[in-house]
């Protein structure tokens, strides 16, 4: 699992956040036409655009780049958009799941996979390696908003599977059908939270040391420049140690 909750963590170390803040502005407010475009443009009416609304306000995306997004898909933009999966393995052997929303798919499934040729991977077929993660809906709220007894409750009476909590804050598990209902009975429990989100969660994890760690870290953040790609998720497991190093 922790191949998950870490590599926020290690993106923040990197100070690549700022760096990417524009691009990761455009990756959310694509996100937003294309929900907008599928369903209500009314977040209170459309679950999968309320979601990517709150993930945006989530990491400070202006009101105004939000507004602007859900408008584009009243114009007609967001219908060319497809939303592809690729599946692949990284350094060591770690699985490596790629969620892209393209206009062109010739052109995105080139990009990814020469990107997973130049930085020691190798693209799959899909399937190749979806079977070592589950499809989650993931709540995370901050530490200060109650200790782990009061935010485990408050899960359990809104339908969810599971609860981490740490130190750093709690991560609230869910089946993904159930997101929407589960973070909006958290909201009225807890509060709004930091981020709600679909996602997939490894069931199995891969051992990196700090070579292969670095090695992926570069596979990520060249996928992830790739305006395509929406998302990256890897199943790597690493020690506090090599984490550390960095």
């Amino acid at each position: 699992m922790a191949g998950h909750s870490k590599w926020a963590n290690i993106q923040h170390r990197k100070g690549r956040q700022d760096a990417q803040r524009s691009k990761l502005f455009s990756k959310l407010a694509k996100e937003i036409t294309v929900a907008a475009k599928m369903g209500d443009p009314d977040p209170e009416k459309n679950p999968r655009l309320r979601m990517a609304v709150k993930e945006a306000k989530s990491q400070s995306v202006p009101k105004d780049v939000i507004e602007r997004a859900i408008k584009k898909s009243q114009g007609g933009e967001g219908e060319d958009y497809e939303e592809i999966r690729y599946e692949g393995y990284g350094p060591n052997g770690v699985a490596v799941i790629v969620e892209a929303m393209t206009d062109n798919r010739n052109r995105t499934a080139s990009t990814v996979r020469s990107t997973f040729t130049k930085n020691g991977g190798n693209l799959g077929e899909t399937g190749s390696v979806g079977f070592m993660f589950d499809r989650k809906g993931e709540v995370t709220y901050p530490a200060e908003v109650g200790d782990n007894d009061t935010v485990m409750i408050a899960a359990i009476e809104a339908g969810a599977e599971d609860v981490e909590s740490t130190e750093d804050g709690h991560v609230v598990w869910c089946a993904d059908t159930d997101l929407n209902d589960v973070a909006t009975a958290l909201e009225a429990e807890l509060g709004e939270s930091e981020s709600t989100k679909l996602v997939w969660r490894p069931t199995t994890t891969t051992e990196m040391d700090l070579e292969s760690m670095e090695k992926l870290m570069k596979l990520v953040d060249a996928l992830e420049d790739d305006d395509d790609v929406q998302r990256v998720t890897t199943n790597f497991e690493a020690s506090d140690e090599v984490m550390s190093q960095l």
